[in-house]
């Protein structure tokens, strides 16, 4: 290399022994160290770029062989068949098809399985438990009449209790009745209604108390 000839050609100038002054001496041995150390870095320079090169080299040998490689054991792809790709189609649809009525048929079993608890379980009936104060014209109402015209009266969901004579002055007494009534069924009102039909012995109708049972 050119700066390696030139140290050679300074060195054999210094032993030969060339008329050089003492501050021409302290020059060249500085400009000696400055070409030595510039021919090392060169030198650790060149060997850096081969050793790259020598890497990417081993890199594109290693890459191209496994493309060719997986290029040659690749195989080639099957022709198509139309025939096939249907038979395929109709089978997975088949499958689909199955789940669905599967599926059905269980939650349908599920809610008739529903439906029949439902239908077992008691039905809670709402009741009342209502006492009536019947009063009657005057103190010569026969009061067995009257009590007996009041239990004839008949209702789905109602059923007559115990009854007895209460005081209300001047020797009338009114009777005080007691009967339990399905909600759904038998209002208060209809009740009143159908006791003081018995207009001959009834005045009025009066609920005395109402509990919900």
């Amino acid at each position: 290399m050119p700066i390696v000839t030139t140290i050679n050609t300074l060195r054999f100038t210094k032993s030969g022994g060339s008329a050089l002054s003492s501050g021409g001496d302290g020059q060249f041995n500085n400009r000696m160290n400055t070409l030595e150390t510039e021919n090392k870095e060169l030198k650790k320079i060149v060997d850096d770029m081969k050793k790259m090169v020598s890497k990417l080299e081993s890199r594109v040998t290693a890459l191209e062989g496994g493309k060719s490689s997986a290029t040659v054991s690749k195989p080639a792809p099957a022709p198509a068949d139309d025939d096939d790709d249907d038979d395929d189609f109709d089978l997975f649809g088949d499958d689909d098809e199955e789940a669905q009525a599967e599926a059905e048929k269980i939650k349908q079993e599920r809610i008739k399985a529903y439906a029949d608890k439902k239908a077992k379980k008691p039905v809670l009936i709402a009741k009342s438990s209502i006492v009536l104060d019947v009063k009657p014209w005057d103190d010569e109402t026969d009061m067995k009449e009257l009590e007996r015209c009041v239990r004839t009266v008949v209702m789905d969901g109602l059923v007559w209790g115990n009854s007895k004579l209460v005081p209300v002055g001047y020797g009338i007494k009114k009777l005080q009745i007691m009967c339990v009534v399905e909600d759904d069924k038998v209002g208060t009102d209809d009740l009143e209604d159908a006791i003081t039909h018995f207009e001959d012995f009834v005045q009025s109708v009066d609920v005395s108390s109402f509990n919900k049972i």
